[in-house]
């Protein structure tokens, strides 16, 4: 039986972590690795269950997180019984994991997603080290690449003096030290090693498609591990935040760099598809795609964290997709639009089908786009930085746009089927005029139609204060005519929308309404259907902290966090409030960077 994780400056883990059920382990069990063009996922037994190559949004090598019976995966784990301990190395994506047995062996487990000097290598290189500390340890090695729900079938074939697998035109290495045994045929790699105090083995896949193979030696990849490792912290040091919350902090912006997409500079949401929002539930989505909000909050986020680079990236290639394509809610990694849905016949997540590649809210419209939009703009802005003539321009035509379409119904920030007239869309609206206007008053925008806009915002104030506000609830509601509550109108405070007194009254409502503990359902009547949001959780820690509240701010933080402290810092979509077991896709860029951005509203309400 496996004991609980720990990490250091964190509450104990309470869970037993590693156990699987029914061959699947909890999302909690797992910590992600990346290099800015993919994203692994290491389970805290030492098998890593998801791995798409070579990018983000590729078919998966490995996804037994998916299939636990016949689904990809790449194990090392020891013999028979043991416990294990777990954590990121100090502001560093480079993760270790030390087994113990209960003869008192010990080894470590030391896993990387390897860049080179120069930044990402030009190929995939997946590296994972293993050091004897105490006794004898002796782990067992697997590597199977999937088979892509039967539609390939994997092979290998000898070229020059190696061994190459392929899955259709994915080709690979699966590289190992000398004191791992190995067989190899077409369907996987077995084999096995055994580490004592000083000793060491290294094992490693590299890979790519329709391209040239590149064939590193292997100390050059083991050496790439300690270099990755100093990469990362020497981006970390250069994050502007040094109050007390710095760990945590630096935990979920290094999250949110796993999901920077570096070939385009686009914002995965997140980095996994089909994980349900509830177990025997039917909301599984695919998630490794842009979403214009995601991507708007998660430039915010780098600005916060004076990642500059980042966050100049992100906003170009979005500027760029809203030049090149009509407005869409989410656009593909590579800037086209994001296909639609087809479902995938494997089990499913805790055989919580369907598997789905693609997203149906493709076609929707959601009024959100424009806010987004001009809040990133307006923080980019805000940072001392520049707009050019071409951006100014597009930005005219949005705000124009924006101001055209604002009475229309829409699919809201939830992606709902019913469209409406969302609250926090006509918000979204109010604030993309009110920002407009701002950075005409700033110069960055022509003066031609300020005028309009004014007027425009003014209206959609005035039709929100008369159509949304409920005196018998105490609360801005879902959409005028019900009763029903929205998790995301705590956002007004953030975007300076309303008044003190509704907006306080609004908070306390939704507490009470959809709180459960610490955290948060989205919206009324959606609790049978899902799990708790996390990002509502920390918006409403943001939005007390913006108002002037606090203590109270800081107190559900702590709360808040120490609820979440079940793994190594990689946080998920939702949650179950009931176990506190992890739901939805991860790393869930939505939930770190509300995390951020709590961290930085309670630091800024010390001021």
């Amino acid at each position: 039986m496996l004991e609980a994780l720990q990490r250091p400056n964190r509450t104990p883990v309470t869970h037993q972590a590693g156990q699987r059920e029914d061959g699947y382990l909890p999302l909690e069990d797992y910590g992600a690795l990346g290099e800015g063009r993919s994203v692994a996922l290491s389970g805290a037994d030492g098998s890593i269950d998801w791995w798409c190559v070579p990018n983000l949004d590729s078919q998966p090598l490995f996804d037994r997180l998916l299939d636990p019976e016949d689904g990809g995966r790449f194990v090392i784990q020891p013999e028979g019984p043991f416990t294990v301990e777990r954590h990121y190395r100090h502001e560093s994506n480079v993760l270790e994991t030390v087994f113990t047995t209960p003869d008192g062996g010990r080894a470590k487990l030391t896993e990387s997603m390897n860049s080179g000097n120069a930044g990402r290598l030009p190929w995939a290189e997946l590296a994972r080290r293993v050091d004897g500390l105490d006794g004898s340890v002796r782990f067992r090695v697997e590597m199977r690449p999937g088979r892509r729900a039967d539609g390939a079938s994997p092979y290998k074939s000898r070229i020059g003096n190696h061994d190459v697998f392929h899955v259709e035109r994915m080709l690979g290495l699966f590289l190992t030290s000398d004191g791992v045994t190995r067989d190899q045929t077409d369907e996987a790699v077995i084999g096995n090693f055994t580490v004592t105090p000083g000793s060491r083995e290294v094992l490693a896949i590299v890979a790519g498609e329709d391209e040239p193979l590149v064939v590193p030696p292997l100390d050059k990849i083991d050496s790439r591990i300690d270099l990755s490792d100093q990469e990362w912290r020497d981006w970390a040091h250069y994050v502007e935040y040094a109050g007390e919350w710095r760990d945590d902090f630096i935990r979920s912006v290094l999250a949110l760099k796993l999901l920077l997409y570096s070939p385009s500079g686009a914002i995965a949401a997140a980095a996994t598809t089909s994980l349900p929002e509830a177990v025997g539930g039917r909301k599984n989505y695919d998630y490794r795609y842009a979403w214009v909000r995601d991507a708007g909050y998660t430039i915010k986020a780098f600005l916060a964290a004076g990642a500059q680079a980042e966050a100049k990236a992100a906003l170009t290639w979005l500027l760029k997709r809203l030049q090149e394509e009509d407005l869409h809610v989410m656009y593909r990694l590579d800037g086209g639009t994001a296909p639609q849905v087809k479902e995938i016949d494997v089990p499913g997540w805790r055989r919580t089908g369907p598997v789905r590649v693609g997203n149906v809210a493709t076609d929707q419209h959601q009024h959100g786009i424009y806010g987004d939009i001009f809040e990133t703009v307006a923080r980019f802005v805000a940072c001392g930085n520049l707009i050019d003539s071409s951006t100014a321009e597009l930005l005219v035509h949005i705000a124009d746009r924006c101001a055209d379409h604002w009475r229309r119904k829409d699919s809201g920030i939830w992606e709902l089927p019913e469209e409406e007239h969302y609250t926090t869309s006509k918000i979204s609206c109010w604030q993309a005029l009110a920002r407009a206007v701002e950075l005409v008053d700033q110069g960055q925008l022509p003066n031609t139609c300020r005028d309009r806009w004014c007027r425009e915002r003014d209206r959609i104030a005035h039709w929100i204060e008369e159509n949304c506000w409920s005196e018998t609830q105490g609360a801005y509601v879902l959409h005028p005519g019900t009763d029903r509550l929205d998790a995301a109108m705590v956002l007004a405070v953030r975007f300076g929308f309303g008044n003190r007194g509704r907006l306080e009254r609004t908070l306390d409502t939704i507490d009470q309404e959809l709180g459960s503990g610490p955290f948060h359902y989205r919206y009324s009547d959606v609790q049978v259907e899902e799990g708790c949001f996390l990002a509502c959780s920390f918006w409403m820690i943001e939005a007390r902290a913006l108002l002037g509240q606090k203590d109270r701010a800081r107190d559900n933080l702590r709360t808040l966090v120490t609820a979440l402290d079940r793994g190594v810092g990689i946080y998920s979509e939702m949650v179950d409030p009931r176990t506190g077991a992890y739901l939805g896709n991860l790393p869930q860029g939505l939930t770190h960077l509300a995390h951020i951005m709590a961290i930085e509203a309670i630091d800024l309400s010390d001021d």
